[in-house]
Formats: structure tokens, sequence, C-alpha cells
């Protein structure tokens, strides 16, 4: 299933002081890369490298987030445009987002994503047709302790 993976889930998979959220994170990430479903955004990309090299408790080093960049961007990839801002802000209207968050499921929308993992948007929520799951829920999180571990960027 085509999968939108928002920042927060980047982020807590290579963080080393997230505890069980970095446990889940990881997991789901592995599943998506075994699965070849995960598809991220040049947004995502970027606040994912500003955000594991600057405002984590212990940082990522550079070096690292760049390599992590390098691995991440073999997964489909899209790249917002003007048009993209314009449906953000329709959807920011719509559905009372912040623009970021608008922008996020706008890029999912243009990936034709089926579900967008995200901790910061309502979970269960349906945006324009994509399902909204929280990885780190109770129930998301009971699910996700049995993916198989197919060794990709979220072992540190």
């Amino acid at each position: 299933m085509r999968t939108f993976v928002d920042t927060n889930v980047l982020v807590y998979a290579h963080d080393v002081d997230a505890g069980e959220k970095r446990d889940l994170a990881s997991s789901r990430l592995r599943q998506l890369w075994a699965d070849r479903d995960g598809v991220l955004s040049t947004q995502v990309l970027q606040e994912f490298y500003v955000n594991v090299t600057r405002k984590i408790r212990t940082p990522v080093s550079r070096q690292d987030a760049r390599d992590l960049l390098k691995a991440y961007a073999v997964w489909p990839l899209v790249v917002t445009d003007a048009a993209d801002i314009q449906t953000a802000v329709g959807i920011e209207e719509q559905h009372r987002l912040g623009f970021w968050d608008a922008l996020i499921v706008a890029a999912a929308l243009k990936a034709n994503a089926e579900v967008l993992l995200s901790e910061d948007l309502h979970a269960t929520a349906k945006l324009r047709g994509i399902r909204v799951e929280n990885p780190f829920t109770w129930t998301g999180a009971s699910e996700q302790k049995h993916a198989p571990d197919a060794g990709k960027p979220g072992q540190d």
C-alpha cells in the first residue's frame, strides 16, 4: 500500500533518544523498504535534515545525515511546485490545518498515496481520500511490532 511518510516518522527512526517511538518508526520504515511502498517529498527530506542535525538531543552528524538523504533518495520523491502550493492552500482552508501540514497532504495526494504516516495529523481521519495513521498510537504500535526486519536505514 503506497504510504507517504511525514518528517516526524523519519526523525524518530534516527533519534537515538526517542525510545519506543524510535523502535516503532524504524520498524515501520523497514517494512516500507521491504515492500517498496514508501514515498517522501523534498519538503520531508529538507525538514528531516534540519531536525536530525540541529534539533534533537543527540544530533546525527552532517555526514551521516547526508548518507541517509542519499539512501532515502531511492524512494519515490514528490517535488512540490506552484500547483501543489495552491492545493495546500485549499487543504489548509478546508481542513483547518497548518500550511506545512497541508503541503504534506498535497504531496501525498500528488504521490497517489493511500496512507499518510504522521504524528501531527489526526489519526484515522481521511483527508481527500488518504487515510492518516499515527504509527505511535497503541493500535498502530501493536501492529508494527510484527513487521519484519528489512535491514535498511531505520537501524542506526
